[in-house]
């Protein structure tokens, strides 16, 4: 597994992380590992770029939400303990959203395995780095007119990304 980190700074720092290879058993923990560097660096919002892997294991899904619980600020279940974890992260998935990691690029496979296990109802997926990168604009920093659609969206629960609509003149 290769990771590549690039940083984007806009009104806050937001780093992009790029994988390419597998993201299976034998990678997993060194995603983990350098998320929990980026984090202690000061990174609050990540962007992983999964264009360049073409399988997700369930490894792959631990190491996707352990990086959204340490953006929230939280100590993650530990990966290793099995079922445990797993059922931590499917707990976890069904009652949150990730506000601060947005997905780039899945190849077919990995959205379908994304969609299979419902994570496209717990991460935003992007096919655009610019609109991954512009999601994360502050609420409070949105028109009047796109911030009560944004609310709007939210209270309904969507964790579908969209972009903010244009001002009126």
């Amino acid at each position: 597994m290769e990771i590549h980190v690039t940083h984007y700074q806009g009104r806050s720092i937001i780093s992009v992380m790029r994988l390419v290879g597998r993201l299976d058993a034998t990678s997993y923990l060194d995603v983990i590992e350098k998320a929990k560097q980026l984090v202690g660096e000061g990174t609050r919002q990540m962007v992983i770029d999964l264009g360049g892997v073409p399988y997700l294991s369930s490894a792959g899904l631990m190491a996707l939400h352990a990086i959204a619980v340490l953006l929230r600020g939280e100590t993650p279940a530990d990966p290793e303990a099995g079922w445990g974890a797993l059922q931590a992260a499917a707990d976890d998935i069904a009652t949150s959203t990730a506000q601060q990691l947005r997905l780039l690029n899945p190849q077919p496979a990995v959205l379908r395995t994304l969609e299979h296990v419902n994570f496209t109802q717990f991460l935003a997926i992007y096919t655009n780095l610019d609109d991954a990168i512009s999601s994360f604009t502050p609420l409070a920093e949105l028109p009047d007119q796109t911030r009560r659609q944004m609310r709007y969206v939210q209270a309904a629960g969507s964790a579908q990304p969209t972009k903010p609509a244009k001002p009126e003149p």
